[in-house]
């Protein structure tokens, strides 16, 4: 499709109706794919990316001319916004500021958000109800730059190792980048301190067993740049990542697609783009519905922190 400005488009999107301008606006130049397309495919996923943010705070990625204009980081919601698009005021003590963030309720309200340029959705990890407690443990599989695949799909066989010997159940999903993630539904009993040291814990085992390929070592600069980092840190209040189903903004126009334990040794990031994934979720549904129903109990983590004195003096801001 052309780049140039082109008619307005009007959707329903369930009781809402969407007006959709400069659809055919290129933002993938690498394949062409427009404005439309991105909506297309949003639509095409609608309860996994509705599931995955539902009531959560959530951060955008807006490419207002698509990908060779930039990015725009935005925590308030976009103005002009109808009166239908639900947001959740976020309180940011380390500047003394408040944002009213969207909080997805209904798959019109992530529409309206492409429409005005989001690419990349980035919910908390705790919801509405209660921001302060997460529900969330997520398990950031970040490969340093020499790190290569096999490494990744190595380290999530001891990840799901470890998993299933504490009994808790694990939902991988790609990256949308280089590495993979895995989610944890936790009760939200526990602030994001007492959170964010259980994943520290859980990283120390999981490098124990793998100490060639995984490091916990926060500053990058002391990472061996062939190993797998896994950043407990994304569990800190207001870090967020791409949520299951987001496109991510790069060429490639990848996503970060739920993925089955049982393929994990198969696949590859490249893989999953917003051309292959709609066809992959008519066949196989949203692989994290079931997530809510299997909460794990952080009790025996948290005991591992303490057994293991684990140490949260970094500041999770000053580097990823």
């Amino acid at each position: 499709m052309a780049g140039g400005a082109s008619a307005a488009v009007e959707l329903t999107v369930g009781e809402r109706e969407v007006r959709i301008s400069n659809p055919d606006r290129v933002y993938f130049p690498e394949s062409g794919a427009t404005k439309l397309d991105l909506v297309q495919y949003y639509l095409s996923v609608g309860d996994g990316i509705v599931n995955a943010l539902r009531e959560r705070p959530c951060m955008l990625h807006r490419f207002p001319k698509g990908l060779p204009g930039g990015k725009v980081h935005q925590k308030r919601l976009p103005s002009g916004a109808p009166d239908w698009v639900s947001t959740v005021r976020v309180y940011f003590p380390r500047y003394g500021r408040h944002a009213d963030e969207l909080c997805v309720g209904e798959l019109a309200e992530v529409i309206w958000a492409v429409q005005m340029s989001t690419v990349e959705f980035h919910p908390w990890n705790s919801r509405r109800a209660d921001i302060e407690s997460p529900d969330e443990w997520r398990i950031d599989l970040d490969p340093m730059p020499d790190c290569p695949w096999p490494r990744v799909q190595r380290v999530a066989g001891v990840v799901r190792e470890v998993l299933d010997e504490i009994g808790a159940v694990g939902w991988p999903k790609m990256s949308g980048g280089k590495g993979l993630h895995v989610y944890v539904r936790i009760a939200p009993d526990h602030g994001f301190q007492q959170v964010r040291r259980a994943a520290l814990a859980f990283a120390e085992e999981v490098r124990r067993r793998a100490p060639d390929d995984v490091t916990t070592t926060w500053w990058r600069r002391d990472r061996d740049p062939a190993q797998l980092f896994i950043d407990y840190n994304q569990n800190a209040r207001d870090h967020t990542i791409a949520a299951a189903y987001s496109v991510r903004g790069n060429p490639a126009a990848t996503v970060s697609a739920p993925v089955r334990w049982d393929e994990i040794d198969d696949i590859h990031p490249r893989d999953f783009t917003i051309a292959t994934v709609p066809e992959r979720y008519r066949h196989l549904g949203d692989l994290h519905a079931g997530m809510d129903d299997a909460v794990f109990d952080l009790g025996q983590l948290i005991e591992w922190a303490d057994r293991d004195e684990v140490d949260l003096d970094e500041d999770p801001g000053s580097e990823s």
